[in-house]
């Protein structure tokens, strides 16, 4: 009770923090089932499964409008023999319109135990992004508009980002920044250019509580959020809750702010095999055209420990 009470306290403070600024767009890939799927933007996550796991994501958006996002992702971790170090890698693939994002980065994290049930990590994750974007194939008003002349292709753009995570059997706080370098991209003639990455802001929260010998119920929470003097748009708050039956089978539902609702189903396989499936309906003007978006993820681990009690992991 007193972790929990700890961890509650930390997020509700962090909350506050946060809310005190205007935060922009987003434009790093978004995950409905982020809560199993939190390597990607916390590199301190790295090492939580406490296994070799392996984990593939794809998520097709707006399906029904031409040239709506995709992105494909793919992570691993491990923990060392020392067991506190854990490393591990994360390669996506990103595709909005003609806009092309190609990320592959490797995650550091360090375990510091703070008692028998409560850990905390701290991560760095450090790689590059692939960039390309084709300005001559936009179907433009006037054809000799020297804006979209040549095409953008950064071949390589460095970058590094932190992370925190702390967290029990049953509850968690995490905090990250991905990308701590924002970059520009420019096409061949120097005239074009967009902010291909902006230092984002995660806070990531959720618990677990047991409605019965069967069921139990994991409210999760992610707060995003990047701050330019440039733009403003409302900070992006996701919520979920999801139940586990009978330790097998997870059924939930989610909501974000200002874009949309959705669904999530997952099923535990010997609890080494994860498959799930999430449905997202926009609440936006965009929801007259198209047919929601799809995504689907699975994992699988190799535990090297022998465990006495076999426990399902809940994030």
């Amino acid at each position: 009770m007193k972790t929990y009470k700890r961890i509650l306290t930390g997020l509700g403070i962090v909350v506050v923090l946060l809310m005190s600024f205007t935060s922009n767009a987003q434009q790093d890939p978004m995950y409905t089932q982020y809560m199993f799927n939190q390597q990607t933007i916390n590199p301190a996550y790295t090492g939580s499964w406490e296994s070799l796991g392996f984990m593939v994501l794809g998520r097709n958006q707006w399906t029904g409008i031409n040239d709506a996002p995709e992105t494909y992702t793919f992570t691993v971790q491990a923990p060392l023999k020392n067991e506190r170090v854990a490393l591990g890698l994360n390669v996506i693939n990103d595709k909005v319109g003609y806009e092309k994002r190609f990320y592959v980065f490797a995650d550091y994290s360090y375990l510091v135990p703070l008692s028998e049930k409560t850990n905390l990590r701290f991560g760095l994750k450090g790689g590059f992004t692939n960039y390309s974007h084709n300005l001559q194939a936009h179907n433009i008003i006037d054809p000799n508009d020297p804006s979209f002349v040549g095409e953008i292709n950064s071949a390589f753009k460095p970058n590094f980002g932190v992370g925190a995570f702390l967290y029990g059997k049953r509850a968690y706080v995490g905090f990250s920044i991905p990308k701590v370098v924002n970059s520009k991209y420019e096409n061949d003639y120097e005239n074009f250019s967009v902010e291909g990455e902006l230092r984002h802001y995660f806070l990531t929260a959720g618990a677990v509580f047991d409605l019965g010998e069967n069921i139990k119920f994991k409210p999760t929470a992610l707060t995003k959020a990047s701050f330019t003097s440039e733009t403003g748009t409302p900070l992006q708050l996701d919520l979920t809750g999801n139940f586990l039956i009978k330790e097998k089978l997870w059924l939930g539902a989610m909501w974000r702010s200002g874009d949309s609702y959705g669904f999530i189903a997952q099923f535990l396989f010997a609890e080494k095999l994860r498959i799930g499936y999430a449905i997202d309906f926009s609440t936006s003007n965009l929801k007259n055209y198209n047919n929601g978006t799809h995504e689907v993820m699975v994992s699988y681990e190799l535990k090297f420990k022998k465990e006495k009690v076999v426990s399902p992991r809940y994030f």
